[in-house]
């Protein structure tokens, strides 16, 4: 997600610094920039002049010092509150007049902005999964986000290009409020009703005119992820549905994770 968040601001003209924990990592998020705009050229969708332009404006680095300039730091690391907290104290420090801004797609910006020093500069800029094709970004904001940090933020998202949509920190926001349940439910329909996974994709693509399968989502979302932010949504609600199905458990604990271990629902390359 960070690599395509960055690749998404170096394209609309962004100065941007990507922060990394190791040198290996930041090689490998500028590779994976390199190679996506590279596509780009071929499909004819940018000039090659452009990607040059384009990868001139990212810098990388392993030293959260180096965002002390920034006016804006977006967070996407680990789904983890601790974590999170620990990383918004830092930034608080590091960058005290930046807008401290989290991609959490399940968790509470209210509790991870409660680690900042100045809580009204957090909001929450939730880009969705491939950050540079999907256009939809949730602005979240907590009962203390300032107004103009709020503002600023959701004019950024549409200096990227994206479709923003205001959004108060509840949990799921908008878009995984409804699709975490959805799925489950398409998951529970597998065991119950005794369908295969290509099937039901099937059936959802071409009954619903839905552009991908759950199974095939799932699987590029991440099996862990999705196991993830349906249990912070379940801890959070208590609403059965939320809970992942013991499928999903069961793959995630097998290590069938979808497209980033090779095989979830589907084998992958």
């Amino acid at each position: 997600m960070g690599a395509g968040i960055a690749q998404v601001c170096v394209q609309a003209g962004f100065e941007t610094v990507g922060c990394e924990v190791s040198d290996e990592l930041c090689n490998k998020a500028r590779g994976t920039i390199d190679h996506f705009l590279a596509r780009g050229v071929e499909k004819g969708r940018l000039s090659d002049a452009d990607k040059q332009a384009a990868l001139a404006r990212l810098t990388t680095t392993t030293d959260l010092a180096d965002l002390a300039g920034c006016d804006l730091v977006i967070e996407a690391i680990v789904e983890e509150l601790d974590a999170k907290q620990a990383l918004f104290a830092e930034l608080s420090a590091i960058a005290p007049d930046a807008i401290l801004a989290t991609n959490t797609s399940a968790l509470s910006v209210t509790q991870i902005a409660s680690a900042a020093a100045a809580p009204g500069r957090v909001v929450g800029l939730h880009f969705f999964n491939p950050a540079p094709l999907l256009p939809l970004v949730e602005v979240v904001r907590t009962e203390l986000t300032d107004d103009e940090v709020f503002e600023a933020a959701y004019a950024f998202a549409g200096a990227l290009g994206k479709e923003p949509i205001h959004c108060h920190d509840t949990p799921g926001f908008v878009v995984n409020r409804v699709l975490i349940p959805l799925l489950n439910d398409c998951v529970r329909v597998l065991d119950e009703a005794h369908v295969t996974p290509e099937d039901l994709d099937k059936a959802l693509r071409f009954g619903l005119n839905w552009p991908i399968g759950p199974c095939a989502l799932i699987d590029l979302i991440g099996v862990d992820v999705h196991v993830h932010a349906s249990e912070a949504l379940w801890e959070a609600l208590r609403e059965p549905r939320m809970a992942p199905p013991p499928r999903l458990v069961a793959m995630e604990k097998a290590g069938l994770l979808g497209h980033k271990s090779g095989q979830g629902f589907f084998t992958y390359d």
